[in-house]
This record gives structure tokens, sequence and C-alpha cells, in this order.
């Protein structure tokens, strides 16, 4: 699975996401500051799920209609760097299949995937 961090998630999901053999971009590295519409065409033009904080993606590909290839958003009430791998973990370890193409969003106590 190839995956693309916007600066949002943070170093600790792409050092997860990289340790764990995950083909990671990180925003942070290769487009600073980049905006949602750029990182998004990336995506698609790479076939990479993002994993964002970010909620504008789901403004993006909903209202705007535009194309993804996947987008995890974590919507957390706990920001810590632990938190937030813990819960993409569990969307990894227990959806993985079902994300590739699907808006998937993740709380500390759901996960919702939508087509």
């Amino acid at each position: 699975m190839k995956i693309i961090v916007d600066e949002s998630a943070g170093f600790a999901v792409t050092k997860y996401l990289q340790d764990r053999g995950y083909d990671v971009l990180a925003v942070s590295e290769i487009m600073p500051q980049a905006h949602d519409n750029e990182i998004l065409e990336r995506a698609v033009r790479e076939k990479r799920i993002i994993v964002t904080n970010d909620k504008d993606f789901g403004e993006l590909v909903y209202r705007s209609g535009q194309n993804h290839h996947g987008v995890i958003l974590l919507r957390l009430r706990n920001e810590s760097a632990v938190n937030r791998v813990r819960v993409l973990k569990s969307v990894l370890d227990n959806h993985a299949s079902q994300l590739p193409n699907a808006f998937t969003v993740a709380t500390e106590g759901n996960i919702r995937i939508r087509r």
C-alpha cells in the first residue's frame, strides 16, 4: 500500500508507517506547506492513500467532487502522537483491504469507511 502523510498527521505517523514497510511519502519533506488540492492530485497520480487530521479533505472529496485514491481522516479527541499511531494501527490492522478508493474517518471508538 502506498501512502502520503499530510503534515497535520505528524512525524510519528510517518515513522510508524515506514517502520512497518509501507511506501510512504511525507508532505512535510516532499512538498512542505502544499495546498490540500495539490496533495490530493499527487496522491491520485501516484495511487496513494492520504493520512490526515485535516477535515478540508472531506470538503474536497464530497463537496468539490475531486477524485481520490483513498483518505484516512483521523478525528481524534486526544491528538498525541501515541494516540494517532494507535488509531491508525487499528485502521490498518482491521480494514487495510477496504481503504483504497474509500474515505475513512477514524476516531478513538469508531471507524467509518465510505466508498
